[in-house]
């Protein structure tokens, strides 16, 4: 408990997490308005159930942050005053298994980002409900529920891909490119049918059903069920995070 505690400050000691922080809050509200306002009539025509959940699919950049920033932090070079070390050689002598360390790490990450997505959804329905009042959808508890599960579990697959890179950089560019820009399983989706077993897509059916949403088109038609989809994304983050531990406690800390 004394290591998650302390996995828990140093996050929020970090300077980036604010911004982690920020973009998770504000950034699915701001897409939905976008979404809803640009479609508003034709939504309140349709009764359109998807309106708000496309903001909570695209705007998972702030979990991405902050599953990045978790690992990489450790990996910075200190300043020459403090010893010019990093900060993972205090980290694993204070705690001295490793995968302790790991497990305290990713606890920290998850109820940071369970609490972060709560704050999401919070804005998200307002900003849908301020947009198209009456005509608002009802946000249903087991599709917030895919939500929660989807935000957390890409926070965990950041998290254990920086594990294997040690650096921050091309797992924040990839992810938040994937997320926010292009997603490379919709590509991938046009040529096989296993990318719909890739992460993002199935976590994605977890809370969408977009066959017949004016602003998506077809590509993002279910292809799992909820439980189906949800199931996938964790194989994917135990897969991930079983090889990261193991790749984790092989290496020379120091390489």
């Amino acid at each position: 408990m004394r290591a998650f505690n302390a996995e828990l400050s140093k996050l929020f000691s970090l300077p980036g997490i604010w911004l982690a922080f920020l973009i998770g809050a504000f950034a699915p509200a701001v897409i939905a308005a976008l979404v809803i306002t640009q479609q508003k009539a034709e939504i309140i025509a349709t009764g359109l159930s998807e309106a708000g959940y496309d903001g909570l699919g695209f705007g998972v950049q702030g979990v991405i942050i902050l599953g990045v920033l978790a690992v990489s932090s450790e990996y910075l070079t200190e300043s020459s005053e403090s010893g010019g070390g990093q900060q993972i050689t205090t980290s694993l002598t204070v705690v001295s298994s490793r995968l302790h360390f790991l497990l305290a790490k990713a606890g920290a990450v998850t109820v940071i980002s369970i609490l972060l997505c709560m704050v999401a959804i919070m804005t998200t329905v307002s900003a849908t409900h301020l947009i198209l009042g009456e005509y608002a959808p009802a946000f249903e508890w087991s599709r917030l529920i895919g939500v929660v599960c989807y935000w957390t579990f890409t926070a965990l697959l950041a998290f254990g891909i920086t594990v294997l890179t040690k650096n921050g950089m091309i797992p924040l560019a990839v992810l938040i490119i994937n997320s926010s820009v292009v997603s490379f399983s919709v590509l991938l989706s046009k040529v096989t049918k296993l990318a719909f077993y890739l992460p993002d897509r199935a976590g994605i059916d977890m809370f969408m059903s977009m066959s017949d949403t004016p602003f998506t088109g077809s590509f993002f038609d279910r292809f799992h069920t909820p439980f189906t989809g949800g199931l996938v994304m964790f194989a994917w983050v135990a897969v991930f995070f079983i090889v990261a531990a193991i790749v984790f406690h092989r290496r020379d800390v120091a390489s």
